[in-house]
């Protein structure tokens, strides 16, 4: 999954690469990174992490303390440079070893779900150093083929891992091979419909050769909740004890609640998972190890938020109270995207007590947490289950509430059936929010929020807001809730920019440069938080900063901020049909998205005596794009003021 709270220190402003293990830990925080019960001796000596799992294997059980000692330093010193996953890959340290020592991989796959918590995984498959952990070249965040054989599933995603692992499994037996495969799962992730469904279907496979190892550390982001979450607390607490286990009754193997952090325990349940998975007369195997969030890291284990779910750059040593709490004249922090949406949906509950949040799992990542701690029982959590939401939200809109269903941009797209024929289809009064729309940056292919524009531009009758500041987000939230159907507002990760007021309005939108009034060189269509970029590429061709053009030489390019950009308003295609060329700007996908629509309902209206005018659709290539910082993509795909400027002048001849 993404990342949510993030906990940088005030002078934590490094980026350079660490030395090797032990060089940056302080001593005085070595007996904080110990999760285990038999911890190393004092003074006994380092373990070097090994450089593949045959290496791994190859040490004695003895080592292994020292060896999850090694790892978590590593682990502190890598992210507190770099930012990353650190909590939930301090809690899968002794896991990780486990599964590595019983299993062979890459011959016997291992799945991660979600992969954020493989960051261990690649420390033990050649990659120490995590070298440029999530920075363009360097290693994801996720698993990456690309990187190594040891990496089978991106899965940033949640909740896919067991069918993976069961169609490697069933691809094995059809061809003879012998062996295992292993899909690792949080027990968040088991909350998502495909990981149940998954269950289902392995217990009814007899002879599966697949182990499910299933994380126990009782969340995702937040506490995990529903009635699984309940029995797996049953289970631990010993309330209900093996064979009256959920698992069992569906006829799988149960084995556990198993310590997470002790290495011999891990060894034996990983054997016995072997010896009940090459049993040809049973299914799969269910292992449920129990681990702490954060392990090993005083500060991680005692942070109730999310136990340092992600992070970035920090200080290893406890920061004072002054770096803590800034002088009071130092500059404001600049308020971001979620907080601002966050203080907005709360007004807007406040004033209609039909307004009900929903999330998936992500309360605080997605800004309902001010909402949640005053208005609790209208904030519904409901598991990293977006399908599930997004037809409770119908369901709340049926029965006279007004639902707002608040994602991340990239997990919309779980939901698209429910959105295309429950929401849509019904006209139901749904209000989805999206956070962490268009280009991300840091986590890679699978969270870049590329594809929104181009889902909400199928949807028939669904209405799309994207605020290019602050002030039109706090004036989209209850645009969207005061129309019917279905409405989208989509918004990115990050800080808000500047306000930046309109010079106009007109019926087609906000004029934030040139004048619509007289004819039009070039129209620009801003799409959302791009807005900005636009108008000072304009100035540039306008010559209004660099002073080049003479009085009333320069030409006209009108930069016009819809505002609601679907459905697509005939007043904006009336002004574009009007003007000598059209680009249009968005941070998603340039084939599919709003341009693409305009495009098509233009050339609808065009006839041999009226043709269309030229038109460029500037966005994001229709590629899986690695991690890289978001401006370093905007910039390669044209999208920064130059590449804009650039588009401009070639339409201008």
């Amino acid at each position: 999954m993404p990342t949510t709270q993030e906990h940088p220190a005030v002078h934590a402003d490094t980026t350079e690469i660490l030395e090797p293990a032990g060089s940056a830990v302080a001593e005085s925080l070595l007996e904080d990174i110990d999760a285990t019960q038999d911890p190393a001796e004092p003074g006994q000596a380092d373990v070097a992490i090994p450089g593949d799992p045959a290496a791994l294997r190859a040490l004695a059980p003895a080592e292994l303390p020292a060896l999850s000692r090694t790892l978590r330093r590593r682990l502190l010193e890598i992210t507190s440079s770099t930012g990353g996953h650190l909590g939930p890959n301090l809690g899968v340290v002794e896991l990780t070893i486990a599964l590595h020592r019983e299993f062979d991989s890459p011959r016997e796959a291992i799945v991660f779900d979600t992969g954020h918590q493989a960051y261990v995984h690649k420390m033990l498959t050649g990659r120490a150093d995590l070298q440029g952990l999530r920075s363009a070249g360097g290693v994801s965040g996720y698993p990456d083929r690309g990187e190594s054989a040891h990496d089978v599933v991106e899965n940033s995603h949640a909740s896919g891992s067991i069918a993976w692992a069961h169609g490697i499994d069933r691809a094995r037996r059809l061809a003879g091979e012998p062996g295992c495969a292993v899909a690792v799962i949080g027990d968040g992730a088991l909350t998502g419909g495909v990981g149940l469904e998954a269950l289902n279907e392995l217990a009814s496979d007899i002879g599966s050769g697949t182990v499910v190892v299933l994380n126990d550390n009782t969340r995702s982001y937040a506490p995990t909740i529903g009635g699984l979450a309940r029995h797996l607390q049953d289970l631990r607490d010993g309330t209900t004890t093996p064979g009256e286990d959920l698992f069992t009754a569906l006829g799988l193997t149960y084995l556990g609640p198993i310590d997470g952090h002790d290495h011999a325990a891990l060894a034996d349940a990983l054997a016995q998972a072997r010896t009940a998975a090459e049993d040809p007369a049973r299914s799969g195997v269910v292992v449920h190890v129990v681990t702490r969030k954060g392990a090993g890291f005083a500060r991680a284990e005692a942070d109730v938020m999310d136990h340092w779910h992600a992070t970035g750059p920090f200080e290893i040593e406890p920061p004072t109270v002054a770096e803590v709490y800034p002088p009071a004249d130092a500059p404001a922090p600049a308020t971001t995207w979620t907080a601002r949406f966050g203080e907005t949906i709360l007004e807007a509950a406040r004033a209609d007590d039909r307004v009900v949040a929903l999330s998936a799992a992500m309360v605080d990542p997605v800004g309902l947490t001010p909402m949640q701690r005053e208005l609790p029982a209208r904030v519904l959590d409901l598991g990293i289950a977006e399908q599930l939401a997004m037809d409770t939200a119908a369901g709340l809109g049926q029965g006279g509430a007004k639902p707002v269903l608040a994602l991340y941009s990239t997990f919309l797209n779980r939901a698209f059936d429910q959105l295309l024929l429950d929401v849509a289809l019904h006209e139901e009064d749904v209000t989805i929010t999206l956070d962490r729309a268009g280009v991300t940056g840091d986590d890679g292919p699978s969270h870049h929020g590329i594809w929104d524009l181009a889902v909400a531009a199928q949807v028939p009758g669904l209405s799309l807001w994207a605020p290019r500041d602050g002030d039109r987000l706090s004036e989209a939230v209850p645009a969207a809730l005061s129309t019917r159907g279905p409405s989208l507002v989509r918004f990115p990760k990050g800080a808000c920019p500047e306000a930046l007021p309109a010079i106009d309005r007109v019926v087609a939108g906000d004029v934030l440069a040139g004048d619509p009034s007289a004819p039009i060189d070039v129209l620009v269509v801003t799409i959302g938080a791009l807005a900005h970029r636009a108008v000072e590429a304009v100035q540039q061709v306008m010559g209004v900063e660099a002073g080049a053009a003479a009085e009333g030489a320069a030409p006209n390019v009108v930069v016009l901020d819809p505002v609601q950009a679907l459905p697509l308003p005939e007043a904006l295609l009336d002004l574009a049909g009007s003007a000598s060329a059209v680009v249009t700007l968005e941070d998603g996908v340039a084939e599919r998205g709003i341009g693409a629509a305009l495009a098509v309902r233009l050339a609808q209206r065009a006839s041999r005596t009226s043709p269309m005018p030229p038109l460029r659709t500037l966005g994001v290539v229709q590629e899986f794009i690695p991690h890289a910082k978001r401006d370093a993509i905007l910039t390669a795909n044209g999208l920064d003021a130059a590449g804009i400027e650039e588009s401009i002048r070639s339409l201008l001849g």
